[in-house]
């Protein structure tokens, strides 16, 4: 008699709302490797261990273009709510010599030089909403979420895409409804006609006003023959999308998380203020340990691709990163599900690995890094205002933050 293969399990369904990640994330890694899963009713295998998901996005049998290489693509986006997230056309979702090209386009703009240049706007930023919150009035807790973690990054990258500081908050929400994944279809799909108004609202002040700004460099960017601009309209206008989501949104998360941290496991403020570790520790850790980015869609099997369990990702599935299961890996760190800025090692997956490493990731750092720093110097005697229960996670199964993070700027309580 032949042996046959145990039955595979049915889809793990994955929670739109992200009520408990780290459920989820337990449940991924029991189920090995790599598993597949139902991604608001899209078939998918969610990748988890962290050695397997790094030679995937390195391979070239991995593609990020799912009208070439996803046989569902034209069905999926026509009811898919997170159909956004596949039918971009920039370097999020491009491959090969398509991928080079725009992301040769858009990686001037996050040079060592350009980033360093952005530090003393990022602590001007900061230092004006320290002092908004220091004139708040006492006895009654902050939402620092709302109050920083928000605002922050919002000017940054407004500041950086020469977005009017008039509309900010108009594209803060638009931006909001990309990452959340408890809408449905139609509202999905409204929010995205209101985010490309926005975007093409920017687009005609920059052309008639050009300035020092990412999206007047990308107008004028030719391309290599001279001839003509180097993006094409949607390309610019997905590009400009994909930095003002990925360069805001995902900080906002990680900010939300490090102050979390530090005000909620003993021990750590205290080894950053005995100098024990730096700032850039926390920060690290942070991604590590809360990562921005749950699960990041999508990617697609170019050809067979066989997994280390005997299994095979068929060519033409989607394959999705799941980045914050990988980031707490059992096998990858001791005690992964312990925040702890001093380990050694706190490497992680956070913003991405290969060809797709975010191209943004020096400026997330440093907006991160100052704001800590700043933050806790104008306010040393921080603490958290927790429920019962604890902080309700922000409802999404891409983003991973939390809806509000109160804090009591002086120490706990009214007094």
């Amino acid at each position: 008699m032949t042996s046959s293969a145990p039955p595979e399990p049915e889809p793990l369904v994955l929670d739109p709302r992200g009520a408990d990640p780290h459920a989820e994330h337990r449940a991924l890694h029991a189920r090995g490797p790599a598993t597949r899963v139902d991604v608001l009713g899209v078939p998918a295998w969610s990748v988890s261990d962290p050695a397997l998901l790094k030679t995937l996005l390195t391979s070239p049998d991995v593609s990020k273009d799912g009208r070439a290489h996803w046989p569902a693509f034209a069905e999926t986006v026509r009811s898919w709510p997170l159909a956004l997230w596949v039918a971009v056309r920039n370097m999020f979702t491009s491959y090969g010599a398509d991928h080079r090209r725009l992301r040769r386009i858009i990686a001037p703009a996050f040079s060592a030089r350009r980033v360093a240049a952005l530090r003393p706007v990022v602590e001007r930023i900061t230092g004006g909403l320290l002092d908004e919150l220091a004139a708040l009035p006492p006895g009654a807790p902050v939402d620092l979420r709302e109050k920083l973690a928000y605002p922050l990054p919002v000017a940054v990258i407004g500041h950086l895409m020469g977005v009017p500081e008039e509309r900010y908050a108009h594209f803060r929400a638009v931006v909001d409804g990309v990452f959340d994944t408890t809408l449905g279809r139609e509202e999905a799909m409204a929010n995205t006609g209101a985010l490309y108004v926005v975007l093409d609202e920017l687009i005609a002040t920059r052309r008639a006003e050009p300035g020092d700004d990412l999206t007047s460099l990308l107008l004028a960017t030719p391309d290599e023959e001279g001839a003509g601009p180097a993006l094409s309209r949607e390309e610019l206008r997905d590009t400009l999308l994909l930095v003002i989501s990925a360069g805001y949104e995902t900080t906002v998360n990680v900010i939300d998380q490090a102050v979390y941290a530090l005000l909620s496991v003993d021990g750590q403020l205290e080894l950053v203020r005995s100098g024990r570790v730096g700032w850039a520790d926390v920060v690290e850790e942070t991604l590590r340990h809360e990562g921005a980015v749950k699960h990041l869609p999508l990617r697609y099997a170019v050809r067979d691709i066989p997994l280390p369990d005997g299994r095979t990702i068929a060519r033409g599935e989607a394959i999705l990163a799941s980045y914050a299961a990988a980031n707490r890996h059992p096998g990858w760190h001791d005690d992964a599900d312990v925040f702890d800025a001093g380990r050694l090692s706190k490497e992680h997956l956070a913003f991405g690995h290969g060809v797709h490493f975010c191209v943004g990731a020096p400026l997330a750092r440093l907006e991160v890094e100052v704001c800590l720093r700043l933050l806790f110097a104008r306010f040393p005697r921080l603490a958290l205002d927790l429920p019962a229960g604890g902080l309700p996670p922000f409802p999404s199964l891409i983003s991973n933050g939390h809806r509000s993070l109160p804090v009591w700027l002086h120490g706990a309580g009214p007094g």
